[in-house]
């Protein structure tokens, strides 16, 4: 590992100071993928800003019914906490299919934003990688590239967010709170993560001078009709092929609101709004299924060792939607270690 330098923010304020006093550095709250990528070689920042002390570990109701998540906070601790277990189950659900046990009591809510891909030859610095030094090209496109995207990419990158997390947030149209040298901001969840295009080394709109404070979800947590698939190799402790979340609301035996992501397909939690609308006012069957997995996976590109996750996400998007209209959700391990 390189030498760093390490310091500890007081409060935000602080924390911002000291970011903007040295762009060179990064935060470091639980470090479960920040530490790997220094290990790696990937990422070698100059100076570690510790944040774990700052006033961000609250789960808290919004004035409009919402719930308001601290950028701090454990996976474990919000995936377990009684407000987002029995209001939104999509995300619990999801937070629980990911990592491992131990891992998900370190990690942090705000760090889970942040993940970078999971891509092997973004991890092997002997190899190109336009995500990690722009402009030496992307040895992913001809190379193993089992587990990437198939939709959104670039001829710069086809590289995969991994979060679980992330999916159900962008399901449930969450906001990040960040903060920098001009103030506080919100992010709508939609906007905060980017497609590659020619610049896939940016993954999010995040500046580099800003620090996440919050998550906010709203009011609408789809506690009755919802699921999180997830596709693994494995079933322990491996990062998604495929990943749905799915969210109804069913009225009268027509689905009046849709939610639809997928994870482990695109450099970013994928949506199509045109995909939800298609559900919208039709009965929960499988040929409405059907269609918003076509409308949600048009334009798809395999390459030589992914072209199967076209037919599994559509496949698993049917059996998701199908889970949620049942009130049948997919179980997650429900097992808390500490």
């Amino acid at each position: 590992m390189n030498n760093f330098e390490y310091s500890r923010a007081a409060d935000i304020a602080d924390a911002v100071r000291q970011i903007v006093a040295d762009p060179a550095a990064k935060f470091i709250a639980g470090g479960t993928n920040l530490v790997d990528l220094m290990k790696y070689d990937v990422e070698r920042p100059a100076r570690l800003i510790d944040i774990t002390r700052l006033p961000l570990k609250s789960i808290e109701e919004t004035d409009d019914g919402g719930v308001r998540i601290g950028a701090l906070v454990p996976n474990s601790d919000l995936a377990y906490h009684p407000l987002i277990a029995t209001r939104y189950p999509l995300l619990s659900s999801a937070i629980l299919a990911g990592a491992s046990q131990q891992l998900r009591n370190m990690a942090s809510t705000g760090g889970n934003l942040l993940q970078r891909t999971r891509c092997f030859y973004f991890y092997d610095v002997a190899t190109p990688c336009n995500k990690r030094e722009p402009g030496s090209g992307c040895a992913a496109i001809n190379g193993i590239n089992r587990i990437n995207a198939i939709l959104g990419t670039s001829d710069a990158c086809i590289a995969t967010h991994p979060s679980d997390m992330c999916v159900a947030l962008a399901a449930l149209e969450a906001k990040v709170h960040v903060t920098g040298p001009a103030g506080a901001r919100i992010i709508a969840f939609a906007d905060f993560h980017r497609l590659p295009e020619n610049s896939p080394h940016i993954d999010t709109t995040l500046e580099p001078d800003e620090i996440i404070t919050a998550i906010e979800l709203p009011p609408r947590g789809f506690a009755q009709n919802h699921s999180y698939l997830k596709i693994r190799d494995r079933l322990s402790y491996a990062f998604a092929l495929v990943s749905v979340a799915a969210a109804l609301e069913i009225d009268g035996g027509r689905i009046s609101e849709a939610r639809l992501a997928l994870g482990g397909v695109a450099h970013k939690p994928w949506r199509k709004p045109e995909a939800e609308a298609a559900l919208r006012g039709v009965a929960p069957d499988r040929a409405a299924f059907a269609q918003a997995a076509d409308i949600l996976i048009e334009g798809a590109k395999g390459f030589s060792h992914n072209a199967f996750k076209i037919g599994l996400a559509r496949r698993a998007i049917v059996r998701t939607l199908t889970q949620a209209a049942n009130g049948t959700p997919q179980i997650q391990s429900v097992k808390k270690i500490r």
